[in-house]
């Protein structure tokens, strides 16, 4: 029986949804008896250098003949075509989103990583999408066939029911997610900013070291706006810790520019929170409309209204945070995750994954 390689750029233990995502398709594999192991490719990716290249190639020819490559999409969408070309019989890659529509990229870069992912794609056996929206790129815009893509959504854990602050004033908000800048924090504080004479706290958990420059100008807007002893950059932390923010929350609220999927959401709503998001990847179409205020991505003026509309009453507050637990129980599981893309993997190589 064939081995999966699941090959994944730089530091796997790095707290971002796409590494989540990676960590727990392993987890679910050895704990389903299937064979699979981790390799660990360069940390240059999306803008490997000569030597990681050489290195990557050098790592995947090492694996055993009937292997399935599975690659990361952080690192297979910057594969020059003679290396995915050199593998193609045994590759499968795993896209949670284009890399060219990372945001803050100069129109250079995006160009580049469009051209060199729309032409690496042009060799797995089979896509693995994220989510349905990125299938949908995938499909509409680099060429992919839509006979050729599996989505495998990322699944969630049964949560306990958050208990919120306990307090009447003021609601404690909750955002999780790199300090990049996708993720939209400039538009979340603009959006404050309209709202600072209401009484919220803020706590916004999320690496700031991907992005030093953006969360650098995030921390200089906060004391410039005054707000600096009503938001806390908690920065990447703990499982355990990131249980207990998710638990003493009010209001969950994603601002992200775009999301291949974003993760954060369906973990908000397992745990029963009531929610205001963009309308920026597939996970907000996961939300019921009952649990979730959606707006458009950034626009800060919807985003302060609806927080402030959610900060201001508290009965539809709980109203929501309801119906986001009644539906927390149709979320999909990681094991029905991990046993999609086991499959993809399988799928028309003749060869049982085991």
């Amino acid at each position: 029986m064939s081995a999966i390689v699941f090959a994944i750029p730089g530091d796997i233990d790095l707290p971002t949804g796409g590494y989540g995502y990676d960590r727990r398709l392993l987890r679910e594999w050895r704990e389903a008896g299937i064979e699979a192991r981790h390799l660990a490719l360069p940390g240059g990716f999306p803008f490997p250098s000569e030597v990681d290249l050489a290195r990557t190639e050098e790592l995947l020819a090492s694996t055993a003949d009937d292997d399935i490559l599975l690659i990361d999409g952080l690192a297979f969408g910057a594969f020059p075509e003679a290396l995915a070309t050199r593998f193609s019989g045994r590759l499968i890659a795993l896209v949670h989103h284009p890399l060219a529509l990372e945001t803050g990229l100069a129109s250079a870069q995006a160009e580049a990583l469009r051209i060199s992912e729309r032409a690496a794609l042009r060799h797995p056996r089979c896509v693995v999408a994220s989510s349905p929206s990125t299938a949908g790129i995938l499909a509409a815009d680099f060429g992919v066939a839509a006979d050729r893509i599996v989505t495998a959504e990322p699944g969630v854990d049964p949560s306990p029911h958050a208990v919120g602050s306990g307090s009447v004033r003021p609601v404690y908000l909750l955002a999780v997610g790199s300090l990049i800048p996708r993720k939209g924090y400039d538009v979340l504080l603009d959006a404050l900013a309209r709202i600072a004479d209401l009484d919220w706290r803020l706590t916004i958990a999320g690496s700031p070291d991907h992005a030093p420059a953006t969360a650098a100008a995030l921390r200089v807007r906060i004391d410039a706006e005054g707000l600096a002893d009503r938001i806390l950059l908690a920065g990447a932390v703990a499982p355990r810790e990131l249980d207990e923010l998710y638990g003493k929350a009010d209001l969950f609220v994603m601002p992200s520019l775009f999301e291949g999927y974003g993760m954060v959401l369906t973990e908000a709503l397992a745990r029963g929170l009531p929610i205001v998001c963009t309308l920026s990847g597939a996970g907000a179409d996961r939300i019921p409309d009952e649990a979730a205020l959606k707006v458009a991505p950034g626009d800060a003026a919807a985003l302060a209204k609806a927080i402030a509309r959610l900060i201001d009453a508290p009965a539809e507050r709980k109203a929501r945070a309801d119906a986001a637990w009644a539906a927390a129980g149709s979320l999909p599981r990681w094991q029905d995750t991990a046993r999609i893309v086991a499959w993809a993997c399988q799928r028309g190589s003749g060869r049982k994954v085991g």
